[in-house]
């Protein structure tokens, strides 16, 4: 963080540093403080290892990959830089006061108080580490928190949204929140200490926006991630599903072609676009809490009456060469005999990751005996077809 603050100041730009914060309180205050850019400094849902850079536009969105490409392409050019002098420099600017300006953006979002509901929290030692515990508090919430004591080398490790089971295990038939490093994600756990996904949770928020009339054209963004049971709760709801690619910024750019308030992916991102700009963990928990309020159900409740979640395994295989999936002719036939097999009761997708060297094998079936097999039959087409490597 200290050395991108650096290079902006070197060459004229100031920064305002707002210490440790989840993405989605950055994204609200860029866009607050009318800055002309937002910048987060995280390994989101994976290990410290994999530390990154987070560009935030103006309105505090992702930039598209055009925008990402252009700066790519720009820093490969190399000098001549602009360079600042004297007092050209930028300076940095210390906001003490973000986490309540944060915290005051979401505590207006909620028209309820949450006394007499116990929450358990998970802050995967990352980002929400203050802010999420705080926000439920001033909800008036009974709020126990976990994995809420970051040092920078244990974000997400066997916690936060990637590791649910850490708090469904802690969770003793209280409501729980599971967010992953940089707090942009959400996976909930019901009284019963069930998991839910991000289908289940945007489900759950579809239904309720429909019956108040707020469901904006009638559509919900999803990505061919979702599960089938997901796309046939929207179709029991008349609710019609734009889908996507894998990555909330296509379908953030999708909701804004068809002008939808809600989006997100099983992963845990959920858009609210009626009340940001991207995917807010604490949000989408709030809204979540605001759908129990307002019905006077409790979460297993909801659930059962909105989703039926299809089993879904999904296997991983690392290759050489994730390009060269395309040309598995083998194993895309396999994938054409296994789709008749399960014709309509199941479903299959195989994609090569967008940020590692793997191969992704997905199959929905009736059974999750069914779907392993079929999963572990095509896993080990592409390892015999593609080869596979070792990860360090």
């Amino acid at each position: 963080s200290s050395a991108l603050q650096a290079g902006f100041h070197s060459v004229g730009i100031d920064t305002i540093d707002v210490s440790v914060m989840p993405s989605g309180g950055i994204a609200f205050l860029t866009s607050d403080t009318r800055s002309a850019m937002g910048v987060v400094v995280s390994a989101s849902h994976n290990p410290a290892a994999d530390n990154g850079i987070k560009l935030l536009g103006r309105d505090g969105a992702k930039l598209s990959d055009d925008e990402e490409d252009r700066i790519d392409q720009r820093v490969r050019r190399g000098a001549p830089w602009k360079v600042a002098t004297d007092d050209g420099i930028g300076t940095v600017l210390r906001m003490a006061e973000a986490d309540d300006r944060y915290l005051a953006h979401l505590r207006e979002s909620m028209p309820y108080t949450l006394r007499g509901i116990s929450i358990v929290l998970d802050c995967a030692n990352g980002a929400a580490f203050r802010t999420a515990p705080e926000l439920f508090r001033r909800l008036k919430a009974d709020v126990e928190v976990f994995a809420a004591e970051p040092d920078g080398t244990n974000i997400n490790a066997g916690c936060g949204a990637t590791h649910p089971r850490y708090l469904s295990e802690r969770a003793a038939g209280r409501i729980g929140f599971a967010f992953d490093g940089d707090a942009d994600r959400l996976i909930a756990v019901d009284e019963d200490g069930a998991v839910a996904n991000g289908d289940v949770i945007m489900a759950i928020i579809a239904r309720h926006m429909k019956e108040a009339g707020k469901l904006k054209n009638n559509i919900v963004v999803s990505t061919v991630m979702a599960n089938l049971g997901f796309r046939r709760a929207m179709e029991r709801l008349e609710i019609d599903v734009i889908e996507t690619q894998v990555g909330d910024r296509y379908v953030l750019e999708a909701m804004r072609e068809h002008k939808a308030v809600l989006g997100g992916e099983q992963s845990g991102h959920v858009i609210l676009a009626d009340r940001a700009s991207t995917g807010d963990g604490l949000l989408t928990a709030v809204r979540l809490l605001e759908v129990m309020a307002s019905s006077g159900k409790e979460f297993r409740e909801l659930r059962k009456e909105t989703i039926t979640e299809y089993p879904q395994v999904l296997r991983n295989l690392h290759v050489a060469d994730k390009h060269k999936l395309d040309e598995a002719d083998l194993l895309w036939a396999a994938v054409r005999d296994a789709e008749a097999r399960l014709k309509d009761d199941g479903r299959i997708l195989v994609r090569a990751s967008g940020t590692e060297s793997l191969i992704r094998v997905m199959v929905e079936a009736a059974s999750g005996t069914e779907a392993a097999a079929i999963a572990d039959e095509l896993i080990e087409i592409s390892r015999n077809q593609l080869g596979s490597v070792v990860k360090p």
